[in-house]
């Protein structure tokens, strides 16, 4: 089981590279360099959608109890 935490400010951010309605690459780093990454993949990738946003951290309640 998984849960979200809350985090008002999340700290890393998640970029996806989109071909149509599905994800063919993603990547999860710190703010600068989730930037160059999403610069990159836009100049990679010209025709496709490139978003980026805030990574959600997500915990793993099965391996916090143990």
């Amino acid at each position: 089981m998984s849960t979200l935490v809350d985090a008002s400010q999340p700290s890393e951010r998640r970029v996806r590279v989109w071909f149509g309605e599905h994800v063919i690459a993603e990547y999860t780093a710190e703010p600068a360099k989730a930037i160059r990454y999403q610069a990159a993949m836009t100049r990679r990738f010209y025709s496709l959608r490139v978003t980026i946003e805030p990574a959600i951290p997500v915990v793993n309640l099965d391996a916090v109890d143990s």
